[in-house]
């Protein structure tokens, strides 16, 4: 798949969390995903924006994450 252009106000991460590692963040003992972006930069989120995305498998796929001007999360859509 190739790489999708990212914006300052979108990053693009590709996610693969296994249905027990996911399990974790459901119970609370994990509340923040750290991942990095498809240009290389780091992003932490929480954990609680992937819900509409968990399967039997866990989370799999490309994910962009859209920012406002103040740098504040507006949604996230899986892109593949």
């Amino acid at each position: 798949m190739p790489a999708i252009p990212a914006s300052k106000s979108t990053l693009i991460v590709d996610l693969v969390i296994s249905a027990d590692e996911y399990l974790k963040h459901y119970k609370g003992s994990v509340t923040q995903v750290s991942a990095f972006s498809q240009d290389g930069r780091r992003v932490r989120f929480p954990t609680a924006i992937l819900q509409p995305f968990v399967t039997r498998e866990g989370i799999r796929g490309s994910f962009a994450i859209h920012f406002d001007a103040e740098h504040k999360f507006v949604n996230i859509v899986k892109v593949g």
